[in-house]
């Protein structure tokens, strides 16, 4: 088993609940490799009695009744019986409740989506099965989890059925930068360890699959350029059984968002011509619980108000890569026929390391705010800014902008470079400042937010109030 890295706070949290003198109903969501399954696993040690159910992965047609007798031969596994045979889910469960009726227990449902998603009755049982059985012990903690997440929102968190039942749903986001860095050497770069975490962010399982004694360069050639890659066929993976519907417009989205943030006006307008527009709220509220896209609202500073503009990104770094150079190459890389230099060399390199950077430190937004010594208590908004072109004012774009309580706007800019970042910065940055309207009495300062270092006139001319080594958070 691999180490148990970086849910510290989590299983912390779910520790605390088992001091409860009642039953515990845990939900559990997550991007695919998200660590989800692994964190429950390091909740077991905790537990005498820990019995886990796992629904069949979606791969042709998988029926209902396939993962019913799927249940019963893990029934027969987890509790060390005689093999039996349940033709509904009710007797199922009846089988297991009746098993865990007293004692310290951890129960583990595991991609329930996959598991019950065929069969109507499936939720109204579980809420049975939780009702009559698993309530009762008062040492028992049932935990659900599924990357599927929008099946698990509409399902079983909006659900009447399960009100006033679970105990705390906890969602999984991308392991901060200071845990990524403990699975390198501490002789390792920054440097060197950022051309990883650009591709893999800070997703446990690609972490893992991560060779410490092995260059970014080599990792990233076996990783995502060789047949047999862990990471040439894992978009496939990913994407297979956690969506409500089989469609490639979740796909297609996810290649108009790899150039850059857009609005749904303008990602509906690109994608007119090939399909219909009417569900797109829906696919991109998917999109975005998959934890693929994210949305940036704009704000008034006055009012501190979320403003009706809003962009969506695409938060995952593993997919734009994928999109951007390993998809359109897959028939070279699977006939082992593709050449990889290096990734400087690698079309568009420097402009999609600024996107992938970006979205490492909008991953890690508190630890700026520690190194730029504002208080979480102070923030009353932040996110990447956008400021729509009018008539009166000119259009611009901040990389992250943080508003704080006392009328002080931090102006994030973020740059990835395989060399010091020159003067030409500050030329740049006085453009934005000078386009942003801001009302009188608001603070501008200034932030660099940079890789491999500035040069000497960047930190002579003193205007930055703030400079940031991304390497600091990887401390």
């Amino acid at each position: 088993m691999s180490r148990f890295l970086g849910r510290e706070n989590e299983l912390e949290l779910l520790l605390e609940l088992c001091q409860k003198k009642s039953a515990s109903f845990v939900v559990i969501k997550g991007r695919r490799r998200i660590g989800k399954s692994r964190l429950v696993e390091e909740l077991s040690k905790h537990f005498k009695k820990y019995y886990i159910f796992s629904g069949l992965a979606p791969a042709g047609k998988i029926t209902a009744n396939m993962q019913l007798t799927e249940f019963s031969r893990q029934i027969s596994h987890q509790f060390k019986t005689a093999p039996a045979r349940y033709d509904d889910w009710g007797d199922a469960f009846w089988a297991v409740g009746e098993r865990v009726q007293s004692g310290r227990v951890l129960l583990f449902f595991d991609e329930i989506s996959w598991m019950g998603s065929e069969d109507v009755t499936f939720l109204s049982k579980i809420k049975n099965l939780w009702d009559l059985h698993l309530s009762k012990n008062s040492q028992l903690l049932f935990v659900i989890c599924g990357s599927a997440s929008a099946w698990i929102e509409e399902n079983i968190l909006s659900s009447t059925g399960f009100v006033g039942r679970i105990s705390h749903t906890m969602t999984l986001e991308e392991l901060p930068l200071s845990t990524c860095s403990k699975f390198w050497p501490k002789q390792i770069s920054s440097y060197e360890k950022l051309k990883l975490l650009s591709i893999t962010g800070g997703i446990p399982k690609y972490l893992e699959e991560i060779l410490p004694n092995k260059s970014a360069e080599e990792n990233i050639k076996r990783l995502c350029f060789m047949p047999g890659g862990f990471l040439v066929e894992e978009f496939d993976r990913i994407f297979s059984g956690i969506f409500r519907r089989e469609s490639l417009f979740y796909k297609q989205i996810l290649k108009v968002l790899d150039e850059g943030s857009r609005t749904q006006t303008e990602i509906s307008s690109i994608l007119s011509s090939e399909t219909k527009m009417g569900r797109l709220s829906e696919y991109l509220w998917e999109l975005e619980l998959a934890g693929f896209i994210a949305e940036d609202y704009a704000w008034n500073f006055k009012s501190k108000q979320d403003s009706r503009l809003k962009r969506y990104r695409l938060a995952d770094n593993y997919i734009r890569f994928y999109l951007k150079y390993i998809e359109k190459n897959r028939s070279k890389i699977e006939r082992n026929a593709f050449s990889f230099k290096s990734l400087t060399a690698l079309p568009e390199w420097n402009s999609i390391m600024g996107f992938q950077c970006e979205n490492l430190v909008l991953h890690n937004r508190q630890e700026i705010w520690k190194l730029l010594k504002i208080s979480p208590e102070d923030v009353v908004c932040e996110n990447p800014y956008f400021q729509k072109k009018t008539a009166r004012a000119s259009g611009c774009q901040i990389d992250y902008l943080i508003q704080t309580k006392y009328g002080t706007l931090y102006v994030c800019e973020i740059k990835f470079s395989k060399s010091q970042v020159g003067s030409s910065i500050l030329s740049e940055m006085q453009s934005k400042l000078k386009a942003l309207v801001v009302p009188k009495g608001i603070s501008l300062r200034p932030v660099l937010i940079h890789v491999n270092g500035v040069t000497e006139e960047v930190i002579d001319a003193d205007y930055f109030s703030e400079i940031i080594d991304l390497g600091q958070l990887l401390i």
